[in-house]
């Protein structure tokens, strides 16, 4: 065989080769836009309750969801914020295929209003299909410098909150035997990270009962899905102030919020139970050392609060 003949060869398998990426890549994207149609099949006629619908993931969701023919009810903290993202979800969408939304104003940080707001929000449409939490509040801070009026508001928006409100459209949910309930709650649901001690702790705690929850309800058609992730990217987003689960990682690791939206739809199709959400393998290595070996866990993160001082002393 001469030195022509191993080039053609060559040149052929580059060839072969370069046919099989375009093949594959082009069968990939067939796959992703078939999943990408079954899975808004799945929210057609639902009615989905978002909570915090205000938040770079609730607006993405309630976009995602609209599209898709959901009847969604969105929640948050301000009336006429609400109005505004109904009004631009209208106005960005074919009426003939979609439903207006409705809107309840529901703070979580005000326990006493929920309750009332329960029967609110089974009545937009006399029954519920899909609830998705998505409600969190973030606070970093050394465990003595925090008041204990934080650490509960903290827990009624992060854990009470939502609590109240699944225990309340539970009956609804088990008359109907269906339903799933959807839990966006961060990596600190299952690791723990030093100076967000009441943060964790909320998250920890809202994990717990939703895993409770899964089992308890199971015979009775409903589904529960947690996902837990790493920080969400939004516009303002200051890497300093957002849930990691290192003190050392990267602004570009961090969720993209149409890319989580996304994941919560394809979650309400497969019906998994768990997701976790994180581009690097810096997390889910973590929840392993977590699991495995809890000391070395442990030693790593006492280091990574020496290092936080370290710092600030050499600021000062």
């Amino acid at each position: 065989m001469g030195i022509s003949d191993i080039m053609r060869l060559d040149v052929t398998s580059v060839w072969l080769v370069l046919s099989m990426v375009v093949v594959a890549a082009g069968v990939f994207y067939l796959y992703s836009l078939i999943l990408r149609h079954l899975a808004k099949t799945t929210v057609r006629n639902k009615v989905v309750l978002i909570t915090d619908s205000l938040s770079t993931l609730g607006n993405e969701c309630a976009k995602l969801f609209h599209t898709g023919g959901a009847r969604l009810i969105l929640c948050g903290n301000n009336w006429e914020k609400l109005e505004t993202v109904a009004e631009r979800l209208m106005s960005e969408s074919d009426p003939t295929l979609t439903f207006p939304p409705k809107l309840v104003e529901l703070d979580f940080s005000n326990m006493e209003s929920v309750p009332e707001l329960i029967s609110e929000i089974l009545e937009c449409y006399g029954s519920l299909d899909v609830l998705i939490f998505n409600s969190s509040m973030k606070v970093k801070a050394p465990v003595q410098s925090l008041s204990l009026q934080m650490d509960r508001i903290v827990m009624d928006v992060n854990y009470f909150g939502p609590v109240t409100l699944v225990k309340g459209v539970l009956p609804s949910l088990i008359s109907r035997r269906t339903g799933h309930i959807l839990l966006v709650n961060s990596i600190q649901g299952k690791l723990t990270v030093p100076f967000r001690a009441t943060y964790a702790a909320s998250k920890h705690a809202v994990q717990a009962f939703f895993e409770c929850l899964r089992a308890e309800v199971q015979d009775y058609g409903i589904t529960v899905s947690t996902v837990n992730h790493t920080f969400i990217k939004t516009p303002s987003t200051n890497s300093k102030d957002e849930d990691t689960a290192t003190h050392f990682k990267p602004k570009s690791l961090g969720v993209n919020p149409e890319e989580m939206a996304t994941e919560l739809l394809k979650t309400l199709g497969s019906k998994k139970k768990e997701i976790l959400m994180a581009h690097s393998i810096i997390p889910k290595a973590a929840l392993y050392v977590r699991s495995l070996f809890p000391n070395l866990f442990f030693a790593i993160m006492a280091a990574g609060v020496r290092n936080t001082a370290a710092v600030e002393m050499s600021d000062d």
